[in-house]
């Protein structure tokens, strides 16, 4: 009898130290779910600034302000990358490179072998603000160089951070960038969706894939294609598989709904490239002796109105002045009031001015609030001189993907620019390669 006790007693012991062992087991594995993610000292592989003073970041290639961020392996292509420090002074900024997997997770190969020279580079140029009612300290650096060589296409992570008095390492922000190795051609149409329930308001993106040249063992496992409606990555179709294979061609024509986006309506804008006129969308310019205040024209919801056709840069912003001869030390910072009329509160999720500005996040600078007084949601979001692209974007309780018709509207006749990137592994690599990239317009 009593054997028989302790026995029993030693399997409930066991099971019990088992659970324990799962439970810490489970911990560790639910890293990127851990309140540590929220943090913002959390590394994210994504568009992200990490200190409330660090504004005005931009990263394009050189020479073309307006570009997608890609360079071409082995050319002399170069990204510019600019950003504002509003606490002024000089602070030593750093930079590195991460190479990443197609789904912007860190590759499992080291940095020699995507990098040739040092891991870590300084940013040298910095120039003062000069005469603004808001004090900065504006930094640049240009990258790849002689110094700093980037030896395989895919996706990177760019860091940019300084090391505080203990030398421990403080992140300014972080932004994606993409090297590709052209290697195979896409061909492809925007057109708008093919199915009846879906004509009005939604876009079919059709596509072929000609890997002539290049051994591919097994197209389905092998190769990965992403593609960006005007640079978003939260709306991203990810999971597409060739419809067919013939030869040397895959065919992404679907006509079952796959590759479909909203149509969504074309971008609003503001004109703040000076702050001594008002522009057609500004309606008022204030200012005291710390910054300047400018507060919009009321916004109104498109949900139900009809489609008008209106220029735009597809989401993008442009910084610039026309007060002054440089934007760099020269361009004022104004805190920008929105305002969009709204009978109540949305329950369903959170309302967020977005767009290329702030890199498509949805954080709490650029949220909006409901007004009960006034019947309404407002934000004021901090901006330096230039010209804005933005949509109203309602990201739905629990969802990382936001929803811009909730607010703007849904039209299929939208202008809209899709970016198709091929990523390869092949059998026994460690990595993803960027093979080729293409960018259409809806509309053309």
């Amino acid at each position: 009898m009593m054997k028989s006790s302790f026995f029993k007693t030693g399997i409930i012991l066991s099971i019990l130290l088992l659970a324990r062992l799962y439970s810490t087991a489970a911990s560790f594995i639910s890293t990127p779910d851990s309140t540590d993610y929220y943090s913002e000292d959390y590394l994210r592989n994504d568009n992200h600034v990490y200190q409330k003073y660090i504004q005005a970041v931009e990263l394009s290639r050189v020479g073309f302000d307006l570009s997608d961020p890609f360079i071409n392996l082995g050319s002399q292509e170069q990204f510019h990358v600019g950003f504002d420090d509003l606490q002024g002074g000089f602070r030593q900024y750093f930079f590195q490179v991460q190479h990443c997997t197609a789904n912007w997770e860190k590759s499992e190969i080291w940095p020699n072998e995507y990098l040739e020279g040092p891991d870590e580079g300084q940013v040298e140029k910095f120039v003062s603000s000069f005469n603004t009612r808001t004090t900065y300290t504006h930094y640049e650096f240009q990258f790849p160089d002689e110094r700093f060589i980037i030896k395989k296409s895919g996706n990177y992570i760019l860091r940019v951070y300084f090391r505080d008095r203990k030398g421990n390492e403080v992140n300014a922000f972080t932004r994606r960038f993409m090297v590709v190795e052209p290697k195979i051609t896409i061909s492809a149409k925007v057109k708008r969706a093919g199915t009846s329930e879906d004509f009005e308001t939604k876009q079919e993106v059709d596509f072929v894939v000609n890997t002539a040249g290049l051994r591919i063992d097994s197209p389905y496992q092998d190769i990965k294609v992403i593609i960006l409606q005007n640079g978003r990555w939260d709306n991203a179709l990810s999971s597409l598989k060739p419809y067919m294979v013939r030869n040397d061609v895959l065919d992404y024509s679907f006509d079952n709904g796959t590759n479909l986006f909203d149509g969504l309506n074309e971008f609003r804008r503001f004109d703040l490239k000076s702050v001594k006129f008002l522009s057609e969308k500004v309606r008022e310019i204030t200012y005291d002796d710390t910054i300047f205040y400018v507060k919009l024209w009321d916004s109104q919801r498109r949900s139900y109105k009809e489609y008008t056709n209106d220029d735009d840069i597809n989401g993008k912003f442009l910084l610039k002045t026309d007060d002054e001869p440089s934007v760099d030390n020269y361009g004022e910072y104004a805190m920008v009031k929105f305002f969009l009329p709204y009978e109540a509160p949305i329950v369903e999720g959170n309302l967020y001015v977005a767009g290329g500005f702030n890199g498509w996040q949805y954080t709490p600078e650029n949220k909006m609030e409901y007004n009960y007084k006034k019947k309404g949601y407002e934000a004021s979001i901090l901006f330096k001189q230039g010209y804005y692209n933005f949509l109203y974007v309602m990201l739905p309780n629990n969802s990382k993907v936001g929803d811009a018709t909730w607010v703007e509207g849904n039209h299929s006749e939208t202008h809209n620019m899709y970016t198709i990137l091929v990523y390869h592994r092949s059998r026994g690599e460690m990595y993803d390669e960027l093979i080729a990239t293409g960018s259409f317009e809806s509309g053309k």
